[in-house]
């Protein structure tokens, strides 16, 4: 129901999504709901932010995934499938970072847990963020 492997190196591409869409393919599944986090070129100290390096802590992060999982599952009895991937490594302004995919029976058990799958992520998950700036310099940030 759930995936292992939640980190990936450098933005998420267009082939991942496809293929985990694909994956959902089946009859008992009637509503998927996706989540898509994109790196915004916000403007820190008058600059614009060019890119994000991602870093984080894999086995603590694969511990605390582990928890929201079952958190979820126990909330939400219509689940079928939960994907998340979430990168480590730089991501440009512009890319994808973030992707949650939940597959369910129906359309608001899918809506909710979606939400709140991505709250908890930004809560719990130890990953940091690292933004350059348009002119190199950076600034250490956390999730809000």
């Amino acid at each position: 129901m759930t995936n292992k492997n939640i980190l990936i190196q450098g933005p998420i591409g267009q082939n991942l999504v496809s293929k985990i869409i694909d994956e959902t393919r089946q009859g008992t599944i009637g509503a998927q709901s996706i989540f898509l986090g994109q790196v915004r070129n916000d403007v820190l100290e008058g600059k614009k932010v060019k890119e994000i390096d991602y870093s984080a802590y894999d086995e603590m992060v694969n511990s605390e995934m582990e928890k929201i999982f079952t958190h979820i599952k126990q909330k939400y009895n219509d689940l079928q499938k939960i994907y998340v991937r979430h990168s480590v490594g730089v991501v440009k302004a512009g890319e994808h970072s973030l992707f949650v995919l939940v597959a369910a029976g129906h359309r608001r058990q899918a809506f909710k847990a979606v939400e709140e799958i991505v709250d908890l992520i930004k809560e719990k998950l130890p990953v940091w963020k690292k933004e350059t700036l348009e002119d190199g310099s950076h600034i250490w940030t956390e999730n809000p």
